[in-house]
């Protein structure tokens, strides 16, 4: 198992979850979990874009769907 990583504060290092990049995940950072804004607009949008997507079983005979 890894050490954690820590900044010269004290806080917490985590991995960026778009670039990989050290992000620090304390209140001090406002787009924590992501290393900063551009980050956390594009994983936005690529959730507003639906390119990323949660898996589920299609619907069965009993299931209706749902009306839009």
């Amino acid at each position: 198992m890894s050490a954690m990583k820590k900044n010269a504060q004290g806080e917490r290092l985590v991995p960026c979850p778009h670039c990989g990049g050290d992000a620090v995940f304390a209140p001090s950072n406002r787009y924590r979990p992501f290393c900063g804004e551009r980050c956390r607009e594009m994983d936005l949008g690529a959730w507003a874009s639906e390119s990323f997507r949660v898996a589920a079983a299609p619907p069965t005979d009993d299931n209706e769907p749902l009306p839009h």
